[in-house]
Protein backbone atom coordinates (compact mmCIF):
# COMPACT_ATOMS: atom_id res chain seq x y z
CA UNK A 1 0.00 0.00 0.00
CA UNK A 2 1.04 3.45 -0.74
CA UNK A 3 0.43 6.63 1.07
CA UNK A 4 2.13 8.50 -1.33
CA UNK A 5 -0.18 12.00 -2.13
CA UNK A 6 2.85 13.69 -4.43
CA UNK A 7 5.51 14.26 -2.16
CA UNK A 8 8.20 14.12 -4.22
CA UNK A 9 11.92 12.44 -3.89
CA UNK A 10 13.94 14.57 -2.19
CA UNK A 11 17.45 15.86 -4.17
CA UNK A 12 19.61 15.82 -1.47
CA UNK A 13 20.68 18.03 1.31
CA UNK A 14 22.33 21.53 0.79
CA UNK A 15 20.82 23.92 2.55
CA UNK A 16 22.40 23.94 5.70
CA UNK A 17 19.51 22.56 7.45
CA UNK A 18 20.21 18.90 8.78
CA UNK A 19 17.68 18.21 11.28
CA UNK A 20 14.60 19.68 8.83
CA UNK A 21 16.18 17.94 5.91
CA UNK A 22 15.98 14.57 7.90
CA UNK A 23 12.53 14.88 8.74
CA UNK A 24 11.46 15.74 4.88
CA UNK A 25 14.10 12.65 3.56
CA UNK A 26 12.20 10.27 6.60
CA UNK A 27 8.55 11.78 5.61
CA UNK A 28 8.95 10.81 1.92
CA UNK A 29 10.13 7.59 2.75
CA UNK A 30 7.18 6.93 5.21
CA UNK A 31 5.11 8.05 2.55
CA UNK A 32 6.67 5.15 0.04
CA UNK A 33 7.23 2.93 2.47
CA UNK A 34 5.51 3.59 5.25
CA UNK A 35 6.59 3.70 8.76
CA UNK A 36 8.37 0.75 9.38
CA UNK A 37 10.08 -0.07 5.48
CA UNK A 38 12.96 2.46 6.01
CA UNK A 39 16.11 2.29 8.80
CA UNK A 40 17.76 5.36 9.86
CA UNK A 41 20.74 4.92 7.11
CA UNK A 42 18.01 5.16 4.65
CA UNK A 43 16.97 8.61 5.95
CA UNK A 44 20.13 10.21 5.94
CA UNK A 45 20.88 8.60 2.25
CA UNK A 46 17.67 10.21 1.23
CA UNK A 47 18.60 13.69 3.06
CA UNK A 48 22.49 13.20 0.97
CA UNK A 49 24.17 13.29 4.37
CA UNK A 50 26.73 10.31 5.65
CA UNK A 51 25.18 7.87 8.03
CA UNK A 52 26.63 9.44 10.92
CA UNK A 53 25.06 13.03 10.53
CA UNK A 54 21.36 11.59 12.04
CA UNK A 55 23.02 11.42 15.23
CA UNK A 56 23.56 14.96 15.66
CA UNK A 57 19.80 15.53 15.85
CA UNK A 58 18.53 12.12 17.00
CA UNK A 59 19.03 9.12 18.93
CA UNK A 60 18.19 6.71 16.66
CA UNK A 61 15.26 6.10 14.34
CA UNK A 62 12.26 5.97 16.75
CA UNK A 63 13.19 9.44 17.60
CA UNK A 64 13.37 10.83 14.54
CA UNK A 65 9.95 9.03 13.96
CA UNK A 66 8.78 10.67 17.22
CA UNK A 67 9.62 14.02 16.01
CA UNK A 68 7.06 13.69 13.18
CA UNK A 69 4.67 11.98 15.14
CA UNK A 70 4.62 15.02 17.32
CA UNK A 71 4.65 17.75 14.53
CA UNK A 72 1.79 15.62 13.08
CA UNK A 73 -0.26 16.02 16.52
CA UNK A 74 0.68 19.80 16.44
CA UNK A 75 -0.76 20.28 13.08
CA UNK A 76 -3.70 18.12 13.55
CA UNK A 77 -4.68 19.96 17.16
CA UNK A 78 -4.52 23.56 14.99
CA UNK A 79 -6.66 22.25 12.18
CA UNK A 80 -9.37 20.43 14.36
CA UNK A 81 -9.42 23.51 16.90
CA UNK A 82 -9.39 25.83 13.79
CA UNK A 83 -12.46 23.45 12.71
CA UNK A 84 -14.46 23.74 15.79
CA UNK A 85 -13.91 27.10 16.77
CA UNK A 86 -15.47 26.42 20.35
CA UNK A 87 -19.06 25.67 18.99
CA UNK A 88 -19.62 28.04 17.14
CA UNK A 89 -21.93 29.38 15.25
CA UNK A 90 -23.65 25.64 16.73
CA UNK A 91 -22.32 22.73 18.54
CA UNK A 92 -23.79 20.52 15.56
CA UNK A 93 -22.38 22.48 12.50
CA UNK A 94 -19.48 22.89 14.76
CA UNK A 95 -19.06 18.79 15.27
CA UNK A 96 -19.78 18.66 11.86
CA UNK A 97 -16.56 20.84 10.74
CA UNK A 98 -14.38 18.81 12.78
CA UNK A 99 -15.27 15.52 11.54
CA UNK A 100 -14.34 17.11 8.10
CA UNK A 101 -10.79 18.07 9.31
CA UNK A 102 -9.76 15.00 10.30
CA UNK A 103 -10.49 13.07 6.97
CA UNK A 104 -9.16 16.23 5.35
CA UNK A 105 -5.63 16.00 7.52
CA UNK A 106 -5.29 12.44 6.75
CA UNK A 107 -5.61 12.90 3.43
CA UNK A 108 -3.90 15.77 3.04
CA UNK A 109 -0.66 14.48 5.05
CA UNK A 110 -0.58 11.00 4.98
CA UNK A 111 3.07 10.40 5.95
CA UNK A 112 1.99 12.63 9.39
CA UNK A 113 -0.99 10.59 9.87
CA UNK A 114 0.54 6.79 9.32
CA UNK A 115 3.58 8.37 11.63
CA UNK A 116 0.90 9.52 14.62
CA UNK A 117 -1.12 6.32 14.28
CA UNK A 118 0.67 3.49 12.80
CA UNK A 119 4.34 3.79 13.96
CA UNK A 120 3.97 1.42 17.16
CA UNK A 121 5.72 4.56 19.17
CA UNK A 122 5.01 3.79 23.01
CA UNK A 123 3.97 7.53 23.79
CA UNK A 124 4.77 6.52 27.75
CA UNK A 125 8.22 6.80 27.02
CA UNK A 126 7.90 10.55 25.00
CA UNK A 127 6.27 12.99 27.06
CA UNK A 128 6.21 15.68 24.38
CA UNK A 129 4.45 13.07 22.04
CA UNK A 130 2.18 12.38 24.65
CA UNK A 131 1.28 15.97 25.78
CA UNK A 132 0.80 16.70 21.92
CA UNK A 133 -1.57 13.75 20.63
CA UNK A 134 -3.52 14.25 24.65
CA UNK A 135 -3.89 18.13 23.22
CA UNK A 136 -5.46 16.88 19.79
CA UNK A 137 -8.24 14.64 20.94
CA UNK A 138 -8.93 17.18 23.58
CA UNK A 139 -10.89 18.65 20.93
CA UNK A 140 -12.61 15.73 20.10
CA UNK A 141 -13.29 15.43 23.59
CA UNK A 142 -14.59 19.19 23.99
CA UNK A 143 -17.14 18.94 21.28
CA UNK A 144 -17.81 15.32 22.57
CA UNK A 145 -19.17 17.16 26.32
CA UNK A 146 -21.01 20.08 23.75
CA UNK A 147 -22.94 17.20 22.30
CA UNK A 148 -23.61 15.19 25.67
CA UNK A 149 -25.13 18.41 27.06
CA UNK A 150 -27.62 18.27 23.96
CA UNK A 151 -28.67 15.26 25.46
CA UNK A 152 -32.77 14.80 25.78
CA UNK A 153 -33.58 15.35 30.35
CA UNK A 154 -35.05 12.65 30.26
CA UNK A 155 -32.22 10.17 28.99
CA UNK A 156 -28.91 8.97 31.48
CA UNK A 157 -26.70 10.79 29.88
CA UNK A 158 -23.38 8.96 28.16
CA UNK A 159 -19.94 9.58 29.75
CA UNK A 160 -18.27 12.27 27.47
CA UNK A 161 -15.34 10.21 27.11
CA UNK A 162 -16.75 7.36 26.09
CA UNK A 163 -18.06 9.04 23.43
CA UNK A 164 -15.14 10.89 22.45
CA UNK A 165 -13.39 7.86 22.29
CA UNK A 166 -16.17 6.25 20.09
CA UNK A 167 -16.59 9.19 17.71
CA UNK A 168 -12.41 9.18 17.58
CA UNK A 169 -12.61 5.22 16.71
CA UNK A 170 -15.30 5.95 13.85
CA UNK A 171 -13.33 8.55 12.13
CA UNK A 172 -10.36 7.12 12.91
CA UNK A 173 -11.78 4.14 10.94
CA UNK A 174 -13.06 5.61 7.89
CA UNK A 175 -9.79 8.23 7.18
CA UNK A 176 -7.56 4.89 7.44
CA UNK A 177 -9.93 2.58 5.29
CA UNK A 178 -11.20 5.23 2.83
CA UNK A 179 -10.24 8.65 3.72
CA UNK A 180 -6.46 8.36 2.88
CA UNK A 181 -6.70 8.32 -1.11
CA UNK A 182 -4.98 4.95 -1.77
CA UNK A 183 -5.24 2.83 -5.06
CA UNK A 184 -6.48 -0.07 -3.11
CA UNK A 185 -9.14 1.64 -1.28
CA UNK A 186 -12.63 -0.22 -1.11
CA UNK A 187 -15.06 2.28 -3.97
CA UNK A 188 -17.63 4.17 -1.72
CA UNK A 189 -21.08 4.94 -3.21
CA UNK A 190 -20.86 8.37 -0.88
CA UNK A 191 -18.07 10.27 0.17
CA UNK A 192 -15.61 9.87 3.20
CA UNK A 193 -17.52 12.90 4.92
CA UNK A 194 -20.68 11.36 4.33
CA UNK A 195 -20.04 8.63 5.47
CA UNK A 196 -18.65 9.99 9.03
CA UNK A 197 -21.46 12.03 9.42
CA UNK A 198 -23.93 9.35 8.84
CA UNK A 199 -22.11 7.03 10.84
CA UNK A 200 -22.51 10.00 13.56
CA UNK A 201 -26.01 9.94 13.69
CA UNK A 202 -26.60 7.07 13.76
CA UNK A 203 -24.49 6.69 16.57
CA UNK A 204 -26.06 9.72 18.91
CA UNK A 205 -29.68 7.88 17.61
CA UNK A 206 -28.77 5.11 19.26
CA UNK A 207 -28.05 7.34 22.22
CA UNK A 208 -31.33 8.69 22.24
CA UNK A 209 -30.25 11.53 21.18
CA UNK A 210 -33.17 13.54 18.91
CA UNK A 211 -33.01 13.60 14.93
CA UNK A 212 -30.39 15.76 13.25
CA UNK A 213 -33.25 18.49 12.50
CA UNK A 214 -34.01 18.37 16.17
CA UNK A 215 -30.58 18.67 17.26
CA UNK A 216 -29.86 21.42 14.90
CA UNK A 217 -32.46 23.51 16.24
CA UNK A 218 -31.63 22.49 20.17
CA UNK A 219 -28.14 23.26 18.92
CA UNK A 220 -28.44 26.82 17.55
CA UNK A 221 -30.38 27.89 20.89
CA UNK A 222 -27.10 27.29 22.81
Amino acid sequence: MSWDKGRGRREGYHHGNLKEALVEAALDLIARKGPAGFTFAEAARSAGVSPAAPYRHFRDRDELLASIAQQGFEQFEARLNAAWNDGRPDTLTAFQRVGKAYLAFAREHPAHYSAMFESGLPLDGNPALLIASERAFAIIRAAAERLVAMAPPDQPRPPALMMALHIWSLSHGIASLFGRGDATSRKLPMSPEDLLEAGVLVYLKGLGFPTAQQMAQSSAKK
